[in-house]
């Protein structure tokens, strides 16, 4: 309980709660003292001990049954009021679902709902991973439903009841199973929703505070003025000193290595077998990078902090190379190379312009076509291949099956997009069909959550 206790304060904290240290340590020995069995009574210990000021109650209010709550109202088993017959009348039915629906229609009949980690896994399909605010949590929460098959449930629920009514079930029967089902809906979207909040809450909670120092790196880029971009400009380089001591500790701390089984008994054999020679397969924490860059100019200044932070950083980079594209790829590295500062401010501009050459519509696809018959060579199992884009077509061919042919080629691909995920699959864009063959994506709408992820790229997350 301890540990749920300290990751409470770093939630509280994280969303703008001020507790110190002697305050937590106060929370911790009133849970010692009181104990958590009166759940109203740890509840309000932990408020004594942990709120200071009224505005900060709605924020206790709104994280403490995340943290400290059952998970949600348990659901209930339809068996247990129904005859064996029926039973049997019952699982008949069920497997005749398809198999989305089986799953769900088998969670609000038979009592088991999802596991905790099956609930984990089906809040990250639905892109909970992409969001930091908690006011999402609702968006992140439908799609997360609609994933399990509750747009449909109605429909399914109709055809159950049709099957069973032809197998011969009673109506009384029919009628218990129609409530035990639908209080079984709304306890496991409660349990979905808690879910979400929960994580959403531990991601803000696990953020690297240092990277996220004033307000205006929270403000979306679409949104500064020129004098605000100007004074972000100046953050960079605070940010890249901080992201390049992080890159550092991580080398440092995988300068040894894991044990190598295989190396150590290959090593030991001159001493008869005695593992007196110990291995260590050493970690490789430089990523080399091919970086695809959208030069459309909604994208100018979201590009331009990405191609800035990743120049920056090159000393922690085995090798970067990148590329532009609007209606079609062109190679910027020679304009990137060995810039800073000002500088580097500048070759961005030119690389801008370099993948910008007329006034034609953005088209990944046809790029992506240019770079395979061109540059392909530049992507082998150890790169990581970033796409910085919003995944907007102009309803031109996104061209999945090179995307796929390029995230295997690859050690990782990633994807940085600057859009908020309800807008991804609206209009023109293509984002929902590119997210499936990614190995990660990244939602940078602003510079606080630009440094999370270019921090992520260089730890290799």
């Amino acid at each position: 309980m301890d540990d749920r206790v300290v990751e409470f304060v770093r939630g509280l904290r994280a969303a703008g709660v001020r507790v110190s240290l002697a305050e937590s340590v106060d929370a911790l020995h009133a849970v010692q003292l009181l104990g958590i069995e009166d759940k109203n009574l740890f509840r309000e210990s932990l408020r004594a001990t942990l709120i200071k000021e009224a505005d900060d109650f709605a924020a206790f209010n709104e994280l403490f049954p995340l943290y400290f709550g059952s998970g949600g109202p348990p659901l209930q088993s339809a068996m247990d009021d129904l005859s064996p017959d029926e039973q049997q009348m019952l699982k008949a039915a069920l497997e005749a679902l398809s198999g989305r629906m089986q799953a769900l229609m088998d969670w609000l009949t038979s009592g088991e709902g999802p596991s905790k980690e099956e609930l984990e896994r089906l809040a990250q399909q639905a892109g909970v991973n992409w969001v930091d605010d908690p006011r999402q949590a609702h968006w992140v929460t439908r799609r997360m439903l609609q994933q399990m098959g509750f747009a449909h449930l109605e429909e399914q629920m109709q055809q159950l009841m049709q099957k069973l009514q032809e197998m011969g079930m009673s109506r009384d029967a029919m009628q218990k199973l129609l409530g035990i089902i639908e209080a079984n809906r709304e306890a496991l979207q409660e349990q979905a929703a808690q879910q979400v909040g929960l994580q959403i809450a531990q991601q803000r909670a696990n953020r690297p505070d240092e990277l996220h120092g004033s307000d205006l790196m929270h403000k979306p880029f679409q949104a500064l003025s020129e004098s605000e971009i100007d004074l972000l400009r100046k953050e960079v380089q605070r940010l890249v000193t901080q992201l390049r001591s992080r890159a550092a500790l991580r080398r440092k701390r995988g300068s040894k290595g894991k044990f190598d089984a295989k190396g150590t008994v290959r090593a030991s054999q001159r001493y008869g077998g005695v593992p007196m020679d110990l291995r260590f397969k050493k970690k490789k924490l430089k990523p080399s990078l091919v970086l695809i860059c959208d030069m459309s100019r909604s994208m100018y200044h979201v590009t331009e902090f990405v191609l800035n932070l990743v120049y920056e950083l090159q000393d922690q980079v085995s090798k970067t190379r990148s590329f532009a594209f609007y209606s079609d790829m062109q190679e910027v590295s020679h304009i990137l190379a060995f810039k800073r500062g000002a500088e580097a401010a500048e070759a961005v501009f030119e690389a801008f312009y370099a993948g910008h050459p007329g006034h034609y519509a953005t088209d990944l696809g046809h790029s992506l076509n240019s770079f395979f018959d061109n540059w392909l060579s530049a992507v082998s199992s150890r790169t990581t291949v970033v796409i910085l884009g919003d995944g907007r077509n102009n309803y031109n061919s996104p061209r999945i099956d090179l995307m796929k042919q390029l995230q295997r080629r690859a050690k990782r691909l990633v994807w940085f997009n600057p859009e908020h995920p309800q807008q991804w699959g609206t209009g023109d864009s293509d984002m929902l069909e590119y997210v499936p063959v990614c190995d990660a994506v990244y939602m940078v709408r602003n510079l606080a959550q630009l440094s999370t992820a270019v921090d992520q790229l260089m730890a290799g997350g």
